[in-house]
């Protein structure tokens, strides 16, 4: 009966000194809504880059959690931060790790809402298990580690720690069931949240701004290098220049689509449609990425009626056009349709496109 109350004794006593633990780190770290982490050398870069970024106004364990949250695995590597600390062995630069990049994007819908929404029920919120299981993609795309440079960025592993066997025949299986939900594309592919700029203004002031003077790009926008562990911004992301044959394809300027080019890529020698590539031509051709593809959810079929049929060279409403719009199996792709498409006698000499006119297609 002694031996037991003493074993009841200690632990009680073990379970009282990991509370202390936690609650000294928790006030101490995490004091001021998070902004005591600053005091941990290897965080402290990553605290000065927050208070000069667009979300300096977040605390924070508004994203990053504490050492009480009731996320289980930002609590086990808050204590398992401090325990390396008392032993000395620490970290000069710290990471996100791929297991706390759905927490993080889980916490981003608090604010963001309907960006959340719009990307989960889009592609890029497309679970692990959904996309390297997909008998469809693997059957015409072998399964290779550089695949995780657009997909599953943040999984420290390779793609042989993901899916087996690695060859185009299958049957497939996900190797790794606990992360099967876990998002390929998340928020921090794109969203580098700690990069230098101003808060958004509320929609209210947003709205008020009009012409040029409205923000094209978020300070945010980076493209996630899973090399360096980096975010690289769009400043430093290049725009390629596209070609259809010999034709120099004519492209927007807008910088955003430096982010697209990333993942959606063409083959060496930038011929358009080449590898992952969607660069628009034909009556499309200039237009950038984000005119017809909502940034988060990647939806499509609504955009075509800002143009069509007011602004079209026809006039005629995108639904009853011959165009992959109306149907998938369309021979008339909507990225590279042109006039002679569906006017192989001819191009009505009052509807002739100007695009048509200066720039004729590779071949016709």
């Amino acid at each position: 009966m002694r031996s037991l109350s003493r074993l009841l004794v200690a632990v009680a006593l073990t379970v009282l000194a990991f509370g202390s633990i936690l609650a000294g780190t928790s006030a101490y770290y995490g004091g001021e809504g998070g902004a005591g982490c600053g005091r941990c050398h290897e965080i402290r870069p990553a605290v000065e880059a927050w208070s000069h970024s667009s979300h300096r106004g977040v605390r924070c364990a508004s994203c990053h959690g504490s050492s009480f949250s009731a996320d289980v695995r930002m609590h086990a590597r808050s204590l398992g931060r401090v325990l390396l600390h008392a032993r000395g062995d620490v970290p000069e630069q710290i990471h996100i790790r791929h297991t706390e990049v759905a927490p993080l994007v889980e916490r981003c819908a608090a604010c963001h809402r309907q960006e959340h929404a719009d990307w989960q029920s889009g592609p890029h919120g497309t679970p692990y298990a959904g996309l390297f299981v997909n008998p469809e993609q693997n059957a015409n795309q072998q399964l290779i580690d550089d695949c995780l440079r657009c997909h599953a960025m943040h999984f420290e592993g390779g793609i042989a720690e993901l899916v087996t066997p690695l060859d185009r025949k299958g049957p497939w299986t996900f190797v790794k069931p606990e992360l099967a939900g876990v998002p390929a594309v998340p928020c921090l592919a794109c969203h580098s949240i700690h990069r230098d700029g101003e808060p958004m203004p509320s929609r209210t002031r947003r709205d008020a701004i009009t012409g040029p003077q409205q923000e094209i790009a978020r300070p945010s926008l980076a493209f996630y290098d899973r090399r360096s562990l980096e975010g690289v911004g769009l400043e430093w992301l290049p725009l390629p220049a596209m070609a259809e044959g010999e034709r120099l394809v004519r492209t927007s300027p807008d910088r955003r689509q430096a982010l697209c080019y990333q993942c959606h890529a063409p083959r060496a020698g930038n011929q358009v449609f080449s590898g992952d590539d969607r660069t628009p031509v034909g009556v499309h051709e200039g237009l950038s990425c984000l005119v017809c593809h909502a940034k988060h959810g990647q939806t499509t079929r609504a955009s075509c009626a800002a143009c069509h049929p007011r602004l079209s060279n026809c006039g005629i409403d995108v639904e009853t056009m011959d165009t992959t719009f109306k149907s998938s199996d369309s021979p008339h792709d909507i990225h590279r349709v042109a006039c002679r498409d569906c006017h192989p006698k001819g191009v009505p000499s009052t509807r002739l496109g100007t695009r048509e006119r200066a720039e004729p297609r590779a071949g016709g």
